[in-house]
């Protein structure tokens, strides 16, 4: 009998129970924990356990299969996933892609990430649309996960950005490139490195709390904000940073960046029922009325109501929420969505072009 054969169970902190079987890694303690949200996303799977925007969390796929095309060593997003766990409804045991070199299951083994399988995900989704993002936990001896499920705690108040950052600088990119851009990693994605690198830019990566006067010193032609997990309002010190750099210089937030950014600016944030993680999600830019899908993984929102200086540049057509902002100062812009789409569609991309004319415009600007 394998792991994958072994009888588990998922059990919320409200009592709610859902029956499947183990796969993945055994949790060190018997049983994982975390916040449960769904992905809705059909493909991707690598790029998305492999996200530290996950960081806390359980990650349901309603994808109908996982693992049919396996693993390869190009598509992590991280040096390893961050994510407390994965559900699935069924797990391909063989795979069939030219580019890969294991199994998805030996892929979440060797990281460490415990998974359970076999679970009407079906149900499950439409539990945590009526309910919320809810702490849950699960593993094989009922007992025990009712136990930890009591205990359980979603991200609510947790700083996860300062568990996922890296703790020392690093640079991608040429140094020969057009551009030198100071990325703050909260909990970045490989991809949107190589989307920026790809448009001529040389990027030093530094942790999440570095200061303002430090970045400032490394005279950069633009900052970057990135994606990372869990609760803006607990990432202390990060906005009051940002609001030191405004105003100074090009600054492009994308996610948890936008949130942090939104902070700075005067904003707040809350926290959605379920929040947005898929990539299928329908977003108006309000600059030029065109309507673009995009890859999205978050559960905390932008209130714009107290910002001033500033626009509102993109809204989410499913619920209203605020998906873009842009400052009066033309240098300082920010989107929720993930336009380096990895996975998802490629369409919200441009923004990056954005960025790279707002360095273009202000360097001109300062010769």
């Amino acid at each position: 009998m394998t792991q994958a054969d072994v009888p588990a169970v998922l059990i919320f902190n409200d009592g709610t129970q859902f029956e499947g079987t183990m796969c993945g890694a055994v949790p060190p303690s018997g049983v994982a924990t975390g916040e449960v949200v769904f992905n809705t996303a059909m493909s991707g799977y690598q790029e998305i356990i492999s996200d530290p925007s996950y960081a806390g969390q359980i990650i349901t796929f309603t994808a109908a299969q996982l693992g049919n095309y396996g693993v390869n060593d190009e598509d992590d997003e991280a040096v390893k996933p961050f994510c407390n766990g994965v559900i699935m409804r069924d797990l391909a045991r063989k795979y069939s892609n030219w580019r890969a070199n294991a199994t998805l299951n030996a892929y979440l083994v060797r990281h460490g990430i415990p998974a359970l399988c076999n679970v009407d995900t079906r149900a499950l989704t439409r539990f945590i649309r009526d309910n919320g993002a809810l702490p849950a936990a699960f593993g094989t001896d009922e007992q025990s996960v009712k136990e930890a499920a009591v205990s359980a705690t979603g991200t609510d108040g947790h700083n996860l950005a300062e568990l996922v950052s890296t703790k020392t600088p690093y640079s991608r990119g040429s140094q020969d490139s057009p551009f030198y851009v100071v990325a703050y990693d909260y909990g970045i994605k490989s991809s949107i490195l190589d989307c920026l690198e790809q448009r001529g830019c040389s990027i030093e990566v530094v942790p999440w709390n570095e200061s303002a006067a430090d970045v400032m010193a490394r005279e950069p032609d633009g900052v970057f904000l990135s994606n990372g997990p869990g609760d803006p309002s607990a990432v202390t010190g990060a906005s009051d940073n940002l609001a030191q750099l405004v105003g100074n210089l090009p600054v492009f937030g994308i996610c948890l960046g936008h949130q942090l950014l939104g902070n700075a600016l005067g904003g707040s944030t809350y926290k959605l029922e379920f929040g947005h993680h898929g990539g299928n999600h329908p977003v108006k830019n309000l600059l030029g009325g065109t309507i673009q899908i995009t890859s999205q993984n978050h559960n905390y929102a932008v209130d714009a109501g107290k910002i001033s200086g500033a626009e509102i540049t993109h809204v989410n057509l499913n619920d209203g929420t605020v998906e873009g902002l842009r400052m009066n100062d033309g240098i300082t812009f920010s989107v929720q969505h993930h336009p380096e789409a990895s996975p998802g569609p490629h369409e919200a991309g441009v923004i990056f072009d954005d960025f790279i004319t707002s360095m273009e415009l202000f360097g001109k600007g300062r010769k």
